[in-house]
């Protein structure tokens, strides 16, 4: 076994996974996996940059994390960063913050290779599976894009585009620098058009027409799926493959979009980093459920992260 440590650094998120790691029998021990909300992709979509207080919230972070990697002695590490850092005019101020801070320089990677790590992730408890049909489709709906993939053991066709919860939330639902509470029927409209221009983009690489199953990856999928059974907490393993319909997702989407902020606050498995981004999120899962047909989405609470833990060995 090979202790590991991989860090996903987003741009709603940063997360750790430390893990015990067999490559030759796949064996997988989880030592620790924890988030952090910082936000980092805080503005990035209208100002080009890294707000000073979003790197702050990061380094923080970081200096956590780094603890914990020392306390379980991991041999290697991965820091990924997605799609804020690629984005930022200033991202070499946060390439030598992490630096310093973990002694890694963290990876800027491209849309690809993110889904690349997040399809690894997904579907390796997944391929044999005798309940689930070939070839998945996987997707990662992060704050800044969503990754498409599809593939069956390994990727066919990947496609990152520029949607996702914090995006579409700042562009559409944020007026005079507070989220409107509720959104107007204008605002979920235009939101609704550019998820469809966006999966529009991400058909012309990917066969979604052809997918079989539909893997959602991420916190907005998660938390739908906390709320579709009705937990009283966050349970990672009540949510882990747990198969919710379109038809619960379409509703908890038009209520995340109808309700506000007070009410998607007071709901028990809510992140509160996740408040006013939930709305925007959901939607994009409806969109694609949609687009492709699916009936239902498979929910995996392992994804790019565990992807990137792989890759260490």
């Amino acid at each position: 076994m090979i202790r590991v440590a991989g860090i996903d650094c987003g741009t709603n998120s940063i997360r750790l996974l430390v893990a015990d790691l067999d490559p030759s029998t796949g064996g997988f021990t989880e030592l620790d996996r924890r988030m952090i909300v910082v936000r980092l992709g805080q503005g990035v979509d209208k100002t080009g940059r890294l707000a000073p207080e979003a790197l702050e919230r990061t380094f923080a972070a970081c200096r956590e994390y780094a603890a914990v990697i020392k306390e379980l002695g991991a041999e290697r590490l991965r820091f990924v960063a997605t799609s804020a850092s690629r984005d930022a005019e200033n991202r070499d101020e946060f390439v030598r913050g992490v630096l310093d801070i973990l002694g890694v320089e963290p990876e800027v990677i491209s849309g690809d290779q993110e889904a690349e790590f997040s399809f690894t992730g997904a579907t390796k408890e997944l391929t044999g599976r005798q309940d689930l049909e070939r070839p998945f489709l996987v997707v990662d709906i992060g704050g800044g894009s969503t990754e498409f993939v599809v593939g069956e053991e390994h990727v066919r066709a990947a496609r990152s585009v520029d949607v996702g919860c914090v995006r579409m939330t700042e562009r559409h639902l944020v007026v005079d620098g507070e989220v409107t509470d509720p959104p107007t029927a204008e605002q979920v409209a235009a939101m609704r058009a550019d998820i469809e221009a966006a999966l529009d983009l991400a058909a012309e690489t990917v066969p979604l027409a052809e997918a079989r199953t539909l893997v959602g990856l991420a916190g907005s999928v998660t938390t739908v799926a906390g709320i579709a059974l009705g937990l009283s907490e966050y349970d990672s393993e009540a949510i882990h493959h747990a198969r919710i319909s379109y038809d619960r997702v379409r509703g908890i989407s038009d209520r995340m979009l109808t309700a506000t902020h007070a009410e998607r606050a007071a709901i028990p498995v809510m992140h509160p980093g996740r408040v006013d981004v939930i709305g925007a999120g959901a939607l994009v899962l409806v969109a694609i459920m949609e687009r492709t047909g699916a009936a239902e989405v498979v929910v995996s609470e392992h994804d790019i992260l565990d992807g990137i833990a792989w890759s260490l060995v």
